[in-house]
C-alpha cells in the first residue's frame, strides 16, 4: 500500500491528467522505469533489493498502462501485485531471518530442502510475478501487454513493455537457480530452524489469494469484457517473451559457480 500510494493518487485524479502532454511524458519515463529496475534487478545479489526492484519495475508497468488511458486495467494489476508481492516480502523476510540476518543470495542455496512450505510460497509468488498463465499476475499483465499491442504507439513502447515482461522471468529465474536448485552452501547451517508456523498462516492464505484473485477481481471489477482482437502470434507474444526469459536465465544462471557474477561473465563475449 505504500508503495502504490502514488499510483493510486494518479488512478484517482486521471480524469484530470486525460489527453495532456504530460501523460506522453509519463509514458516514456514509465516504460524507462521499467526496463531500467528490470536489469538492475538481475546485476544484484542482494535479496531485498532484488524484490523492491521488481517492485519497481511493475510500478512502471502501471504507470505505463495508466499513461495510455487505462486507469480501470492499472487498478486491477496494482491489486493482483499487491497479493503476490506481499507473499513474495513475506517469504524474503523468512528467509532473511533463517539465514541469520544475511542477504546475500550467493551464501544461500537448498533452502527448498529445509523450508519447504516457505519455498512454496515463494516460487508460486515468484511465478505469478512472472505471469504465468492462470496464476493471478497473468490475467493484469496479458491484458496489459495485450492493450498495448492494440494501441497505436511506436515501436520503443512496445519494445520496452515486452523486454521488461522477459526481463521480470529473467531476474525470477535467477532468484529460483540461486535459492532452491543451487547445493547447500553451509554457510549458516547452524541456523536453519524448522518453518516459521505463525508466518506461514498468513502465507498461505495469501498464496490461496495470489492463486484465485487474478480471475476474481477481473470479473468483479471491470462491467464489461474488454474486446482484444490480435493475430495468433500476437496474442501468444507473451508466453513467447516468458519463455525466452525462462530459457535465458537457466542459462545465464548456469554458467558458472556461485561466488562469481554471472554478467561478469558475458564481457568476455
Amino acid at each position: 500500500t505504500l508503495v502504490t500510494a502514488g499510483i493510486y493518487l494518479l488512478i484517482r485524479f486521471n480524469m484530470l491528467l486525460i489527453d495532456m502532454f504530460f501523460f506522453k511524458f509519463l509514458l516514456l519515463l514509465s516504460g524507462l522505469t521499467m526496463f531500467m529496475s528490470g536489469v538492475s534487478a538481475n546485476y544484484e545479489f542482494d535479496l531485498k533489493k532484488i524484490i523492491a526492484l521488481s517492485t519497481l519495475s511493475q510500478l512502471g508497468l502501471m504507470m505505463s498502462i495508466l499513461s495510455m488511458g487505462l486507469p480501470e486495467l492499472a487498478f486491477f494489476h496494482l491489486l493482483t501485485h499487491a497479493m503476490f508481492k506481499a507473499l513474495l516480502f513475506m517469504c524474503a523476510g523468512v528467509i532473511i531471518h533463517m539465514m541469520n540476518d544475511n542477504q546475500d543470495i550467493r551464501f544461500m542455496g537448498g533452502i527448498s530442502m529445509y523450508i519447504p512450505m516457505t519455498s512454496l510460497c515463494l516460487n508460486i509468488s515468484n511465478l505469478a510475478l512472472c505471469g504465468i498463465p492462470f496464476l493471478a499476475g497473468f490475467y493484469s499483465k496479458d491484458l496489459i501487454l495485450e492493450m498495448v499491442s492494440m494501441s497505436n504507439l511506436n515501436m520503443l513502447i512496445f519494445f520496452l513493455n515486452y523486454f521488461s515482461t522477459g526481463l521480470t522471468m529473467f531476474y525470477t529465474i535467477r532468484l529460483l537457480m540461486y535459492l532452491m536448485i543451487n547445493d547447500y552452501n553451509l554457510f549458516s547451517v547452524y541456523n536453519l530452524y524448522d518453518e516459521d508456523y505463525v508466518m506461514l498462516k498468513s502465507m498461505f492464505l495469501l498464496l490461496f489469494m495470489s492463486l484465485i484473485t487474478g480471475s476474481f477481481l477481473m470479473w468483479m471489477i471491470f462491467n464489461y469484457p474488454y474486446m482484444v482482437y490480435l493475430s495468433f502470434n500476437m496474442k501468444m507474444m507473451v508466453i513467447y517473451v516468458s519463455l525466452i526469459g525462462l530459457f535465458m536465465g537457466y542459462l545465464i544462471s548456469n554458467m558458472s559457480i556461485y561466488s562469481l557474477n554471472k554478467f561478469l561473465m558475458t564481457y568476455s563475449f
